[in-house]
């Protein structure tokens, strides 16, 4: 298999121009001469899966939301730009090369739910991303592409939080990045309200944290991820069959994948889905650097470590779920024999610890327990005890958790355990050297071949400052934003 471009071209692409020459805009034209439920179903035929890391049916989410859309407010597309997972650079370099394909798929998406409002949410700290799509969405509006819906775009902060789903709605409303239990789809980014007639229609409306129930009204948010969108153009012009052409039966398509690590280069581009791991690590980043051999790889900080010997898995997600692990963002950091996998996943457990937000207490204690005892570990300062007590503290880490952060500490430190325990124990019986806990943190950037970690998460505290101490609060605490969990009312 080879490199393929659908939505990643080889060259940026310069203005809207260019973008329509090579058939831009022809999804957009093609959704306006159908219905709505015509334009949900093709792309539900399409079988095109959310590419932000959970892989939900995109198809069953717009039909959802169009579903629970209310007679009062108009209903919300969000874009989620707010990538952070680490290892992963792949919506920056959608959002650089083409951002017209992102605006496109969206406009379609609010068509499709009856949206009026399209909010694009990055990180503040995205410069190079958000001139551009400021500079796209500017060409889009003077075009009159956009005629019926507001085009916003919204700068967040950098916590890792901020791309969950409801996270991001939440911090969108005016408040920290903290999950909420709520699905975006019963309540979005804009006001409840006690009954319909209390709805100004010329109001400027701003979310509250009161959740649509029985007695009130609320529209939903359909929340996509960057490149999910920019599938969605071309499955409108040209149907879910040329979709289909690429790609497995259950995850049709292309998936645009990065790799870094231990390999002789870096990079992102798009392969077809189903290609063998082994392929997308020689294809992207040219395979294991000279003289070295992969020992393992991690999709993200989401997933458990894929050993060597399942390197021909198909990238895919049923695949990647077959063995134990999962496709996440396509983000691969891939590691050889001189890795120290007990150093890295000590990090990836910092890196988890520090960002959980502490609404749910064992996620922070636990987490930031099992770092310090892996961090122990990794310095050959430990013993059985310590091992044991990691142990412990995984089988609690997730109670009453309200996200995926705690699981993604159990899963990752538990795949070290239990599939690479030579690594462990040889640190536990004085075999190894002392090694400190690797920098696990997002991308800031990919240049000349090599990626650049966020070397300013070295001094990050678990209570989401940089100062020299930790205030020993979490950052929900901290920052005066815990709430107690809400139950889903019954219709």
């Amino acid at each position: 298999m080879t490199i393929v471009q659908r939505i990643l071209s080889a060259q940026p692409v310069a203005d809207l121009t260019e973008y329509q020459r090579a058939g831009g805009w022809e999804g957009l034209k093609a959704a306006g001469a159908i219905d709505a439920d015509t334009v949900i179903a093709e792309v539900a035929a399409s079988g095109l899966r959310g590419r932000g890391g959970a892989g939900f049916p995109t198809g069953v989410k717009w039909r959802t939301v169009r579903d629970n859309r209310s007679t009062a407010i108009r209903t919300s597309v969000v874009v989620n730009g707010a990538e952070g997972e680490p290892g992963t650079f792949k919506d920056r370099t959608i959002m650089r090369v083409n951002p017209f394909a992102v605006l496109e798929g969206a406009l379609i998406a609010a068509r499709a739910v009856d949206a009026d409002l399209v909010i694009f949410a990055l990180k503040g700290s995205f410069g190079p991303e958000l001139k551009r799509l400021r500079a796209a969405i500017d060409e889009v509006r003077d075009a009159g592409w956009a005629e019926g819906v507001e085009l916003e775009v919204f700068e967040g902060p950098n916590e890792y939080l901020y791309g969950e789903e409801t996270a991001l709605l939440e911090t969108i409303d005016g408040r920290d990045p903290f999950p909420r239990l709520a699905p975006p789809f019963r309540r979005g980014v804009r006001e409840v309200v006690e009954h319909a007639d209390d709805v100004d229609s010329g109001s400027n409306l701003s979310a509250h944290v009161v959740m649509a129930g029985p007695e009130t009204v609320a529209a939903p948010t359909l929340v996509d991820n960057v490149e999910t969108l920019a599938n969605v153009p071309q499955i409108i012009a040209r149907g879910a069959a040329w979709f289909r052409s690429e790609g497995t039966e259950e995850s049709p398509g292309t998936i645009v994948c990065t790799v870094s690590g231990s390999t002789r280069q870096h990079g992102v581009a798009e392969v077809a889905m189903g290609t063998p791991l082994r392929e997308v690590i020689d294809l992207i980043g040219g395979g294991a650097r000279d003289g070295r051999t992969i020992k393992a790889v991690l999709s993200g900080v989401a997933n458990a470590l894929i050993p060597a010997a399942l390197l021909d898995t198909p990238v895919s997600y049923e695949a990647m779920t077959a063995i134990g692990s999962g496709l996440g963002s396509a983000g691969f950091m891939v590691f050889d024999d001189t890795d120290d996998l007990t150093s890295i996943v000590a990090g990836v457990s910092r890196f988890l610890a520090v960002e959980s937000c502490g609404q749910c207490t064992p996620c922070k204690q636990d987490g930031l327990e099992i770092s310090r005892l892996l961090a122990a570990i990794s310095r050959s300062s430990a013993g059985e005890a310590d091992l044991d007590a990691v142990r412990d503290r995984l089988s609690t880490v997730t109670d009453g958790a309200r996200c995926s952060l705690a699981t993604q500490q159990q899963v990752v430190v538990t795949s070290l355990l239990d599939r690479f325990p030579d690594e462990v124990e040889h640190h536990l019986h004085g075999g190894a050297e002392e090694i400190e806990p690797s920098l696990v943190a997002e991308l800031v950037d990919i240049n000349d071949g090599r990626a650049e970690i966020d070397e300013r998460h070295r001094d990050k505290q678990p209570d989401w400052t940089y100062g020299a101490e930790d205030s020993g609060q979490s950052p929900a605490d901290r920052l005066d934003e815990q709430r107690t969990p809400e139950e889903l009312p019954d219709s």
